[in-house]
């Protein structure tokens, strides 16, 4: 038996424990292990959203279990204190753990940079409880300045100075910015009172970028009010502000993003380390003291061949590293050739605010800018993209709930206007209509069919056979359906004027061919086929309608419904009161059979069940609300 222990559930421990997962699901002779002392997984770089209030808490949590359900990974719940290499052990606080291959992935902690009353008097902003305590923070500081009558106090409750103009400090003080509305607001507070500052002792924010895109980051954060002060020696923090040389920024509140430093357990580690706290590995990313110990994320120093800096500690380096790590250690009890680490980042991107971003991207060598709208669809298109790695469809789901149909205050970069909702009880008329006209429309179609199986009325006819007769089916065809009316061609060479929602003739050669192939025979009849699939259009038409009338599965029959209406039209036999049938169907896919219809019971019952089947859970096929 081989064990692997993976230290850490960050964004490189988890990745590295589901690849591992993947690589030995079919040996049991190996056990994989994940051991961090929070439940969840958190979303470190979506942090500014919950400290600002654009999104809830639960937002940026993933429950580690609910990762691994499936999955051969066992996840354990402890804060490991030290490692023991020779013996190959852990010691936590609940238990010790040995382990045959070691994956360190314990992530980083603020640095301070010996500043003093900088830990003291600061808060933080690198973990979900640091979210959540500054919210609250932002909340108490506008409960209390609304209440203060000194001027003085009440100036320093309402001035907030985020130090570090990194990626995290400028997301920061962007929601900030925004939230600042929210509060005053709330609190009967004049904005010009709300006094934000961003400080860094760079000579420019956000340094990783090139130039044009700082330039333009500058004019976004002082269109939101925001001071920018780069340059300039930070001293000191106190409970009152922060001490730039002979300057002093007056505040109550100081948030510290300027800096991170290797997790404290790296303190006791007995490995060679460089750069605050970073364990050196070669270039298969193993510790150089301990082959069988393998470093991901944040952890790593390692300078790649031809480059002069380490890897940066960014979401992107573990997303690289960790397939690799599991590529290795699979050779290593498997046998095989290990992968040197030649990682090649797509770039980087910072939001400032909800709605503007600025981004370079692109690969090594071709970067190129985008800003606004573009920057902010990049940022949100990784994000799901990493979200489907880790928790499939079930978080996915969840990120475009939080991030675009139910954001808040509407802080969103499309502006909010997906995420607008009104009642659902104002669908159920306009459900239950359609349902009716559904139902209606199939009804007289099987008293037809009940008449005359043979008939077939819902199916132009073949344009090869005889027009005359051709034509004079059509006439007959009028006379039996309302969707239908007939073949638009047939009608009109009976000299029946029929009007027909028009059909790209692209369109109509794809059904010509498709008809020709399945419903015509060769003497300008009918197929088998042909019966069947009429007998099947009156079936749905009856049974969505009574769905929509029920409000059982309201989505799935909307659906249903527009896409009949598009085997009409594209058949050339829809006529124009269709366009009303597709327009009411769009209106009702979102939920309306869960006010007075049936799926506000079976919906429920149906997640609770469906999300406990093995298959949905190793999936992630369901949702959590």
């Amino acid at each position: 038996m081989k064990k692997i222990v993976v230290l850490g559930g960050g964004y490189g421990g988890v990745l590295t424990a589901k690849k591992l997962a993947k690589n030995f699901k079919k040996n049991d002779d190996v056990q994989i292990q994940l051991i961090d002392r929070n439940p969840y997984h958190t979303m470190l770089t979506e942090l500014h959203e919950v400290a600002a209030n654009r999104t809830s808490e639960d937002a940026v949590k993933m429950d580690l279990k609910k990762i691994f359900a499936g999955l051969k990974v066992d996840v354990v719940l402890d804060e490991v204190e030290n490692i023991d290499f020779n013996a190959q052990s852990l010691q936590g606080k609940r238990s010790s753990y040995a382990y045959d291959y070691l994956v360190i992935g314990t992530g980083s902690k603020p640095t301070f940079f010996g500043i003093q009353g900088a830990e003291e008097n600061s808060y933080t902003l690198w973990s979900y409880d640091d979210a959540v305590k500054l919210k609250d923070r932002f909340r108490q500081m506008f409960t209390e300045a609304s209440k203060e009558t000194d001027k003085a106090i009440r100036r320093e409750k309402l001035s907030f100075v985020v130090v570090g103009a990194g990626f995290t400090g400028v997301e920061l003080i962007g929601e900030m910015a925004e939230y600042r509305k929210e509060l005053c607001r709330e609190f009967f507070i004049e904005e010009s009172e709300v006094r934000m500052i961003v400080a860094d002792m760079a000579p420019k924010i956000l340094p990783l970028l090139p130039d044009n895109l700082i330039a333009k980051a500058e004019k976004r954060l002082k269109k939101m009010d925001i001071e920018i002060i780069v340059g300039k020696q930070i001293t000191g923090v106190s409970e009152t502000g922060v001490d730039l040389g002979d300057q002093k920024l007056i505040a109550r509140t100081v948030i510290w993003t300027a800096g991170v430093e290797g997790a404290g357990i790296l303190d006791k580690l007995d490995v060679q380390q460089k750069g605050r706290k970073r364990i050196e590995t070669n270039a298969h990313l193993q510790s150089l003291d301990h082959e069988n110990v393998y470093v991901v994320g944040d952890n790593i120093f390692f300078i790649p061949e031809g480059e002069e800096r380490p890897v940066p500690q960014m979401v992107e380096n573990a997303e690289h590293a960790a397939p690799l790590i599991a590529h290795n250690i699979t050779a290593d009890i498997k046998g095989g050739t290990k992968k040197e680490y030649k990682p090649a980042f797509h770039g980087t991107m910072v939001s400032i605010g909800s709605r503007y971003g600025v981004a370079s991207v692109g690969l090594p060598g071709k970067f190129f800018p985008l800003t606004g709208l573009f920057a902010m669809f990049a940022k949100h298109a990784i994000n799901v993209l990493y979200l489907c790695t880790v928790l499939g469809f079930n978080k996915v789901w969840t990120y475009m709930m939080h991030e675009v149909f139910h954001a808040h205050d509407r802080r969103t970069f499309l502006g909010g206007h997906f995420s607008k909702r009104s009642p659902n009880f104002w669908l159920v008329p306009l459900r239950v209509f359609v349902g009716w006209m559904w139902l209606h429309e199939g009804w007289d179609k099987l008293q037809k069919i009940i008449d005359d199986p043979n008939k077939i009325f819902l199916i132009p006819a073949d344009p090869r056979a005889d027009v005359v007769s051709a034509a004079s089916q059509a006439v007959g065809n009028v006379a039996d359906t309302v969707d239908a009316q007939a073949a638009a061609s047939a009608v009109q060479t009976a000299g029946e004027a029929v009007t027909a929602i028009p059909v790209p003739g692209f369109v109509s050669d794809m059904v010509q061919s498709m008809m020709n192939l399945m419903f015509y025979t060769g003497d300008g009849g009918y197929t088998w086929l042909a019966t069947a699939f009429q007998i099947g259009m009156v079936a749905a038409e009856i049974i969505f309608g009574l769905m929509l009338i029920a409000g059982l599965f309201s989505a799935i029959a909307s659906l249903a419904t527009i896409a009949m209406g598009l085997m009409i039209w594209s058949s050339g036999m829809a006529p124009t009161d269709m366009w009303w049938y597709w327009f009411a169907a769009f209106a009702l896919i979102g939920g309306s059979g869960s006010i007075f219809g049936l799926d506000y019971y079976v919906l429920p019952w149906l997640k609770k069940h469906w999300k406990k089947t093995w298959f949905a859970k190793r999936w992630y096929l369901y949702t959590d609300d």
